[in-house]
């Protein structure tokens, strides 16, 4: 996999304005957002109204000996805490509302990118890096939104009118206080760049111990088949260990921010005791003005203890946004074109490769260099060729996987980039050599391309791809597939792709070597059935196999990147020696030869 995409320059990670992306996602759910923010800051202000209190407290009724004047005071005190437990109810119901429901949006807005981006950028993702920031970076969002956006910003607030207080209670000791925050801002803004650099690092390397996890279940069979658990557990520890060293070097970093913001108020409280005692006993300060000064300086605590932890997790999700923005802003290459509107298909549709070439992105090698070819309606041809010759890549280009990157694939005379994608891709089914199944219902494996297909659709694609072993399964047609289908043998997997391929009687079938898994007696049987399939519509037919080209009208054979010749199998074999040459191995096919 080719890792340049998965890392961003150093000179941009982590930026805090990388949280602007969120903006877009928040804006619907503002509302919530504004309640949220408004009912934590009231109560941040309500909690600010028991200092003050308990000042007017010490110098009033105790002060003086009043008693009676204690309840009005001990009530209102009772009242801005009953108010601070309902806003703290009220903050944590709109804050869970909005932060699950940008999530959702962010999360649907990931999985339709993945979606809609072309297969040449699945390609070149690791398909770990694009789980970690759909799973652990989206997690990391999701927490940021629902708790430290909010607090981050309803702390800072509180810093700002708690030093209010404190400058309007006894000046010359918020201004003391005042300075002592220009070390921990200075401290903070340095450890901020390192933070978001190890964080980006971090985040990065759990892509990489996906990836490899995922290679490992997913190969399992292959990797016990060699004996080479040993090999891949070490590739694996590997890369944990240098993950566990990062997040040491990230823990360390965070470790000192904490200290130094965890030392600040207790060296400050000392500033402020001495300070005060001072002014007390010169008459520039009340005993009640020490308390309530004090006690604010009390309630700060947290909101400096908490800064720390809190820029630190912002740095963090700014690194999330930047990797998940990294997929967001990938262009959609294959995509509709603007103004397209469906067109008439004939079922056969007649399908041309007229001067089509292709090199994929960032290579300098085109794999197809002015491609020709016409496969008339109903006709069947199979395309054969050396490996590496570029017939898998011709295929797809039928149905869009891949763009032309010159000359244009038409069917009935409509450029296929001129047709909406849900039209053509319902009239070009595909069958691939690699069956893919889904962690789902045999039916829904079957009708995945086609919903509304009936029983009687669904039996007729079994008969023809002779898989009506699936009514041999535990539940039948509903039996639950593994992940990959790997439950089941390659030749019932191919078995399964080709009946969903063949189940909509599509206009245009691409068949990419989708018998290469089956033993010679299903093969036969499958290829008699597929006759009465394909004489009802037009095929292009990856040949690797020589009875796979008997099911053909006509022989193309792909050769430098262009169609090299083009017959029946007989006409070639006896006139072209390229053909004869890939074949010469395969005495069956010559033996059928008349």
């Amino acid at each position: 996999m080719d890792d340049a995409p998965r890392t961003a320059p150093a000179d941009d990670r982590g930026r805090l304005s990388a949280l602007l992306r969120l903006w877009p996602y928040t804006r619907p759910y503002r509302g919530l957002v504004v309640l949220t923010f408004t009912a934590a800051l009231l109560a941040t202000l309500a909690q600010l109204a028991v200092p003050l209190i308990t000042a007017a407290v010490v110098d009033g009724p105790i002060a003086d000996g009043d008693r009676g004047a204690l309840v009005p005071l001990l009530g209102l005190a009772l009242l801005f805490g009953v108010a601070e437990a309902a806003l703290f109810f009220v903050r944590r119901w709109a804050m869970n509302r909005s932060c699950l429901r940008i999530e959702r949006d962010l999360r649907d807005a990931l999985y339709q990118r993945l979606q809609r981006l072309p297969v040449a950028f699945h390609d070149r993702w690791a398909s770990g890096q694009l789980l970690s920031r759909a799973t652990s970076d989206m997690s990391t969002v999701r927490r940021f939104v629902g708790f430290a956006a909010v607090f981050l910003a309803v702390n800072l607030i509180t810093c700002v009118v708690v030093l209010v207080l404190l400058l309007v209670t006894y000046w010359p000791l918020g201004v003391a206080v005042l300075l002592t925050t220009v070390p921990l801002t200075v401290l903070g803004l340095r450890w901020e760049r390192r933070y978001n650099v190890q964080s980006r690092q971090v985040q990065d390397q759990q892509g990489e111990l996906a990836t490899d996890v995922e290679e490992a279940v997913q190969g399992i069979r292959v990797v016990k088949s060699l004996g080479r658990s040993g090999l891949v557990f070490d590739r694996y520890d590997a890369k944990a260990r240098q993950l566990r060293r990062l997040e040491l070097g990230k823990v360390r970093t965070l470790a000192l921010l904490w200290c130094v913001f965890e030392l600040h108020p207790q060296v400050t409280l000392a500033v402020i005791l001495v300070g005060g005692a001072f002014a007390v006993s010169s008459g520039a300060l009340t005993v009640g003005g020490l308390v309530a000064f004090v006690a604010l300086f009390t309630v700060l605590l947290w909101p400096i203890l908490s800064l720390g932890f809190l820029f630190a997790f912002a740095q963090e999700t700014a690194s999330a946004c930047d990797r998940i923005g990294e997929l967001l802003d990938e262009p959609v290459t294959v995509t509709d074109r603007p103004g397209v509107t469906p067109a008439a298909i004939g079922s056969p549709a007649r399908l041309r490769f007229e001067g089509v070439g292709f090199t994929h992105p960032g290579s300098g090698t085109a794999v197809l260099d002015g491609v020709e070819l016409t496969v008339e309606p109903g006709e069947t041809v199979a395309l054969v060729g050396a490996t590496g010759s570029g017939k898998t890549t011709l295929t797809a280009l039928v149905g869009r996987l891949h763009d032309v990157t010159s000359g244009r694939v038409t069917l009935d005379g409509v450029d296929v980039r001129d047709l909406p994608l849900a039209q053509l891709r319902s009239v070009v089914a595909t069958a691939f050599e690699d069956a893919t199944l889904f962690s789902m219902s045999v039916r829904e494996n079957l009708a995945l391309g086609r919903p509304d297909a009936t029983d009687d659709d669904v039996a007729e694609a079994l008969r023809v791809a002779q898989a009506e072993f699936v009514h041999d399964l535990p539940w039948g047609l509903d039996t639950r597939i593994g992940e990959q289908g790997l439950s089941l043998s390659g030749g019932q997997r191919q078995r399964l792709a080709l009946a969903r391929a063949v189940l909509g009687r599509p206009s245009v079938l691409v068949l990419d070597d989708p018998l290469s898994a089956l033993d010679v007696h299903t093969e036969a049987l499958v290829e008699r059935a597929l006759r009465d399939v394909l004489a009802d519509t037009t095929a292009l037919v990856v040949a690797h196999r020589p009875s796979t080209v008997l099911l053909a009208d006509r022989v193309a054979l792909l050769a430098g990147g262009r169609i090299a010749a083009v017959g029946t199998h007989s006409e070639l074999l006896a006139s072209v020696p390229e053909y004869r040459d890939l074949l010469a191995q395969e005495s069956e096919l010559l033996e059928t030869t008349p």
